[in-house]
């Protein structure tokens, strides 16, 4: 193999550990790797830095902030034992479930043996993919009622369309039809905030959950804030276990939002589903959505919402292109959204 065949460059590299390129220049913007480039300059991974990101992205996603990554590979071992902890208990479950599942397998032969007659329900339910989560309920105005049926719902749904395209009474429309949901409102960022501090009132049980949050967030490198404190105080309290959330983004730096967004997806498969509003490139981003992940776009002119599959062609995909801006942008027309916030007309 010659010494070319040994260097990988960025998109390649990110394939092969399963990871976009825009996490590896992040690992690279804060230290944690550095490329070895080419005669032309080019970024290139060879075997040592592809072993080096290999771990970060491990550490990552025992649920380690960067800050953390760093400290552990500097020789603080600290952060791993909760880490792996969790992780053991996440394993853990899983075994019980499969051990259920083999004394459920046990009993059927046991039955197939002694009666000659197999419990085909049982069998169905036994074999069968564990049923998806869907939710189906009549477009509210400025809709002309029609039916809206959104199946298999995701770990993270991002809600995004124009000013005015009614995402908003969307989104509380969802909140509605689920099950155990929740709208979390833009009041949030304004109305919880105690003047000293940026602490929150509510169960004091749990400032140790949410300070552990914040801890992680500002870690990976977001801004001590009251909107962020809000967002985590809510994620934290579990008082639904649905959050609808508006303009998740509001209040909130890029830096803040891109730490927001790494902490969300690292929740795992089997986490409640959460709706984000957005229309930040920094909470969207196209080219690191995941299979865990799906876009609802509500289309100007009032059209149905439709779900947009996140590639170049896909019906849709330009539009939600459109809607997205960068948070500097976006801060730009914070005083328009602002203006709105007290109605939710047409949103």
């Amino acid at each position: 193999m010659s010494h070319s065949e040994q260097f990988l460059g960025p998109s390649a590299a990110a394939r092969r550990l399963g990871i976009s390129t825009k996490a590896l220049r992040h690992y690279e913007q804060r230290g944690l790797l550095t490329p070895v480039r080419s005669e032309a300059g080019w970024r290139t991974y060879g075997p040592t830095e592809m072993a080096q990101a290999a771990e970060i992205v491990a550490l990552r996603a025992l649920g380690l902030s960067l800050v953390q990554v760093e400290r552990v590979r500097e020789g603080e071992p600290g952060f791993l034992e909760p880490a792996l902890a969790s992780h053991q208990d996440v394993l853990e479950g899983r075994i019980r479930k499969l051990t259920e599942t083999v004394e459920r397998v046990r009993d059927l032969r046991a039955d197939l043996a002694r009666d000659g007659k197999p419990n085909i329900g049982e069998l169905a339910n036994l074999v069968g993919s564990a049923p998806e989560m869907s939710v189906t309920f009549d477009l509210p105005w400025p809709w002309g009622g029609e039916r809206f049926e959104l199946r298999d719902i995701k770990v993270l749904n991002y809600i995004i369309g124009p000013l005015f395209s009614g995402k908003t009474r969307l989104a509380r429309s969802i909140a509605e039809a689920l099950p155990d949901a929740a709208f979390l409102g833009l009041d949030r960022v304004i109305g919880r905030a105690d003047e000293g501090g940026g602490r929150f009132k509510g169960d004091p049980s749990l400032t140790p959950c949410v300070d552990k949050t914040m801890s992680w967030l500002i870690g990976e490198g977001a801004t001590e804030c009251p909107a962020l404190r809000a967002l985590a105080v809510s994620l934290e309290s579990r008082s639904a276990a649905i959050l609808v959330i508006d303009m998740v983004e509001e209040g909130l730096d890029q830096a803040s939002q891109e730490a927001l967004i790494s902490y969300l997806r690292l929740r795992g498969p089997d986490a409640a589903p959460l709706f984000l509003l957005t229309r930040s490139s920094a909470i969207l981003d196209l080219a690191c959505i995941g299979p865990n992940e799906a876009i609802i776009l509500c289309p100007a002119k009032h059209s149905p919402p439709i779900r947009v599959a996140p590639y170049p062609g896909a019906p849709g995909y330009e539009a939600v292109a459109t809607c997205l801006a960068p948070p500097e942008v976006r801060a730009r027309t914070e005083g328009v959204v602002a203006w709105w916030a007290g109605s939710d007309e047409g949103r």
